[in-house]
């Protein structure tokens, strides 16, 4: 092994996909014998995984690539910026080392060696049509501290919505093995992850590159049946592929919690059409889930402001979400891409009005929320253990709450109960988003 090895820092940024690319990306150097410290001011060397899905998002990981060229450090800008500005970045930030794509972060170790061993090199490894390996099971370095994990499924996507620069920046869709799923599950499993999390650009059509059809049920089953792993969530389902399969696993499942993320992005038929979404009664669907899975949380995405919604299709969109009251609920105002079909359409609606009808959404799904959670008061609620604050009270989250985007429970106990554990929370109080109660 190479002495004098760099210490690498990494910043991440975007979704929890990213989160695994960075974190493959710290085990492949970890394993090749380079430090890793997050406090990026005892690195030699800082690695940037950047995100591009929305023009904020871009802002971010500019503003932080901006303050790095000041300090003088050497770094690295991966991800979907890299993927798609390529040239552009290079030429706008001459400072970084290396400029590395979504499809190329395996090769992350020798573009280190090099950089490191030749002070003026310059590093470009940007690949036309990304792809990487999905089922090299190299151990990941969880930057991340808690009892949950996400595993990646599959990667890129066959859709083409027409707000969305996803398949540009990722590839087409390419499902990851079963076995090599389930073995990355076992192991977290083992090192005490008490909640895997399924993600994907869309997991409901798992498999369908490698077995010929969806399979995420069959995923799922097999799943279920790992001792160590107590919870099963399942993340960023398509609405057109919510099948019988995929419900009953759902329902039938003891370790899948009854909780469903379906972004279905708008309500009304003519909006829909110009996403380049589904065409179909999202309103039939979460009947026949609430129908079929006693007790399911409902998470959805919506977006206000797309090029054409009218003052009659936001009134219709507010009125379905009154109607069916998403227990769970993100509202997106729409960021015109120039690398997407509806850059190109007409109407595009003011900012100021996008704004506005974002927050009247926000505001109505704040009281709806509130109700929601009022309904839980006086229940038993299956609840995992995050952390316990200094005070000795619990913070957790029930099954109705994924990670980072849905509410926590705060409560108190006598029982000798430590992070990951899964105990019934009874409940006492509820807040907008919160809820509060006592084992």
């Amino acid at each position: 092994m190479q002495k004098n090895k760099l210490t690498i820092s990494l910043i991440n940024f975007g979704c929890p996909k990213n989160l695994v690319d960075s974190e493959k990306m710290l085990g492949l150097l970890y394993k090749k014998g380079y430090k890793i410290n997050l406090d990026e001011e005892k690195a030699d060397l800082i690695i940037v995984n950047t995100c591009a899905f929305i023009k904020d998002a871009e802002k971010e990981s500019v503003k932080t690539i901006v303050e790095l060229a000041k300090t003088g450090k050497k770094f690295i800008i991966c991800g979907c910026l890299a993927q798609k500005y390529k040239k552009e970045l290079v030429e706008a930030v001459p400072e970084a080392s290396a400029f590395v794509g979504t499809g190329d972060i395996e090769q992350i170790c020798e573009i280190v060696e090099e950089v490191s061993n030749n002070p003026d090199c310059f590093v470009y490894k940007i690949s036309e049509n990304p792809y990487y390996d999905l089922n090299n099971d190299g151990e990941r370095f969880h930057i991340t501290v808690g009892s949950s994990a996400y595993i990646k499924i599959a990667e890129g996507c066959d859709y083409s919505c027409s707000y969305c620069i996803i398949p540009s920046l990722r590839g087409k869709y390419r499902s990851r093995t079963t076995e090599s799923i389930v073995k990355e599950a076992k192991e977290l499993g083992q090192k005490g992850v008490s909640e895997i999390i399924l993600i994907a650009q869309d997991t409901t059509n798992y498999g369908k590159d490698i077995y010929n059809k969806p399979s995420l049920h069959a995923l799922l089953e097999k799943l279920n049946e790992i001792e160590e792993i107590s919870w099963i969530r399942v993340m960023y389902a398509y609405p057109s592929l919510i099948d019988d399969n995929f419900i009953k696993a759902i329902a039938s499942l003891d370790k899948v919690v009854k909780y469903i993320d379906i972004p279905l992005q708008h309500s009304h038929p003519e909006v829909l059409k110009l996403m380049n979404r589904p065409v179909i009664d999202n309103g039939l669907i979460i009947d026949k889930l609430r129908k079929s899975i006693p007790g399911v949380a409902i998470r959805t995405v919506f977006i206000t402001g797309f090029p054409g919604e009218t003052e009659e299709h936001f009134e219709h969109l507010h009125n379905f979400i009154k109607k069916y009251r998403f227990d769970k609920l993100g509202i997106f105002d729409y960021s015109r891409e120039k690398q997407t079909s509806s850059y190109k359409l007409k109407n595009q609606v003011p900012a100021k009005i996008k704004k506005t009808r974002k927050n009247q959404l926000m505001l109505l799904q704040k009281s709806l929320s509130k109700s929601i959670n009022e309904n839980l008061v006086g229940k038993e609620i299956l609840s995992l253990i995050e952390y316990i604050n200094p005070d000795g009270k619990f913070v957790g989250r029930t099954y109705r709450d994924a990670p980072e985007i849905d509410g926590l429970v705060f409560f108190e106990s006598e029982k000798n109960l430590v992070p990951g554990d899964i105990i019934k929370v009874k409940i006492t109080k509820a807040g907008e988003y919160d809820l509060y109660g006592f084992v």
